[in-house]
């Protein structure tokens, strides 16, 4: 006899996908149809599926409030950026355009500096809080702002992501140890992590928290990443907010045109140089976008 139920997709990998259930966890596979019609399932989806002696088939993703193509989650209430300042030293512009994309989509972002113990990264910091940005320092070594972090997440479906070897894992089994996830070295001469988690899975740190660990990347992964239209960038930096309606033009691009008031408020420090920095780099990405490619 076929059942049919709702659930969670918790853990996708290679085509199947573990839905967690009022009666457990059922592995399915997908209907050809949503992969047909570009709608792939996610970790983190909440869908229906059917389940005959034993087997599992996704039936339909139920609608998302968001999802992310890097990483491969829907439905989060939050994203948690890991960054660090030592082995390997994370690129501002790999935190800003993970922050952009979830701003997009007006997903909270919170940035966790890793490592702390190593190299207390004042100055990175010092940059996204003054952003605006919730920045939680942390150390898997010491157990430093482990707890701060918890609280944070308590209550929330959030994606841990970040770059290879910045320490993710190792700060979910910091949070939940019983987990035991694999964690892995940093290259000392190449300064990046091997890549230890190779799939999306949700983990239940408690009745209601859930923390999806994803893949790291590095900065030539930046380019497989979603990219936002260039007249929406400029509401994706939070920091840019109070001086957007500003400016001389209506349809200002804060790049060239004159009495910009973006421009002034890097000039005068209001905006960090970084921050701005990187508005460009993806701002002329986002040029690159033509509109009938856009589904």
């Amino acid at each position: 006899m076929t059942e049919r139920t709702i659930g969670r997709i918790v853990r996708s990998l290679s085509g199947f996908y573990d839905v967690q259930t009022q009666q457990g966890i059922v592995t399915c596979r997908a209907r050809g149809i949503l992969r047909k019609e570009g709608n792939s399932p996610l970790t983190g989806d909440m869908v229906e599926i059917t389940v005959d002696k034993g087997r599992g088939m996704v039936e339909k993703i139920l609608p998302r409030k968001n999802h992310f193509i890097r990483p491969a989650v829907a439905n989060v209430d939050a994203l948690v950026v890991f960054a660090a300042n030592v082995n390997p030293v994370t690129e501002p512009f790999l935190i800003d355009r993970v922050a952009a994309i979830a701003g997009d989509q007006n997903v909270d972002v919170y940035l966790c500096v890793n490592k702390c113990d190593l190299d207390p990264a004042m100055d990175l910091a010092r940059i996204y809080r003054h952003a605006g940005f919730p920045v939680i320092c942390t150390s898997a070594q010491t157990g430093e702002g482990v707890q701060e972090l918890r609280a944070a997440l308590e209550g929330k479906l959030t994606a841990f992501t970040g770059n290879s070897g910045v320490g993710k894992s190792s700060i979910l089994n910091r949070l939940s140890p019983e987990l035991k996830l694999e964690t892995g070295e940093v290259s000392e001469k190449l300064g990046r992590g091997r890549h230890t988690t190779r799939h999306v899975e949700l983990y239940q740190l408690s009745e209601n928290t859930y923390v999806a660990d994803t893949p790291g990347f590095s900065s030539f992964d930046t380019d497989q990443m979603e990219l936002i239209l260039k007249e929406n960038l400029q509401y994706a930096f939070p920091d840019f907010g109070r001086f957007l309606g500003k400016c001389r033009f209506d349809d200002c691009s804060h790049r060239k045109e004159p009495d910009c008031a973006v421009r002034a408020a890097v000039e005068a420090g209001e905006i960090e140089k970084s921050r701005y920095e990187s508005y460009l780099r993806l701002y002329e990405k986002s040029s690159q976008i033509k509109l009938w490619e856009i589904k």
